[in-house]
């Protein structure tokens, strides 16, 4: 999948194609360097981070299969001298996965912070706990606004880390914020989140393209 194959289905999306290729390249250079994505939102916006979480720990478009260091790290993890039918499974089955968390997975912690100290700072505390030099934070808000998520990506600033919105057309707070904000050519929640899928899975699909040699 390539950028002119998202704008030739979505024509919309032209308005906001710089972004686009911006967030992509934000995206591949955190890889690149060793960071990971950090994913946060609510409602329909937190299924998507789920959603998008899926299609980077495992294979989207392509084939995945492990390198053979992998693999010799598997057998190599066996009791010297030793045979495991396991491992056939483990190096034949298992694929290869761009690091990415979900934050509004972390249920537990979720409900434990905002039920003791403040909802609004739940994703920010994630931030904070998990988030490193590096990483890359996610934010998805069709409005651009949402607090918890705007507190995150102030959190993440102050940790060093990168910061991507996708949001609906208007200016906001998370736009003023973040790195890169792709703003999809849309107004009406629902509409706006219809653009956010062909948007991340054309962001998925570049990433899986450029460590897993993807083809077009």
């Amino acid at each position: 999948m390539t950028i002119h194959d998202l704008i030739k289905s979505h024509p919309a999306l032209a308005a906001c194609q710089r972004e686009i290729e911006a967030a992509r390249d934000l995206i591949i250079h955190t890889y690149e360097h060793g960071g990971r994505l950090l994913l946060c939102g609510n409602g329909g916006s937190c299924a998507d981070c789920d959603h998008i979480t899926g299609e980077l720990l495992k294979s989207f478009l392509a084939p995945r299969p492990l390198s053979e260091t992998d693999c010799m790290a598997l057998a190599n993890a066996l009791p010297e001298g030793e045979s495991d039918p396991d491992l056939y499974l483990l190096a034949g089955l298992l694929q290869g996965g761009l690091p990415a968390l979900s934050l509004p997975s972390q249920t537990a912690l979720l409900s434990a912070f905002a039920n003791d100290v403040d909802p609004a700072l739940v994703y920010a505390q994630l931030v904070w706990a998990q988030g490193s030099i590096g990483d890359l934070l996610f934010c998805l808000s069709t409005s651009g606004n949402s607090k918890n998520v705007v507190l995150a990506a102030k959190a993440a600033r102050a940790k060093g880390m990168f910061t991507l919105a996708l949001t609906g057309e208007d200016d906001s707070e998370l736009s003023r914020l973040c790195d890169v904000t792709i703003k999809a050519p849309a107004r009406d929640t629902y509409r706006v989140q219809e653009y956010h899928l062909p948007i991340y899975h054309y962001l998925c699909a570049a990433a899986e393209e450029r460590f897993f040699g993807a083809e077009d």
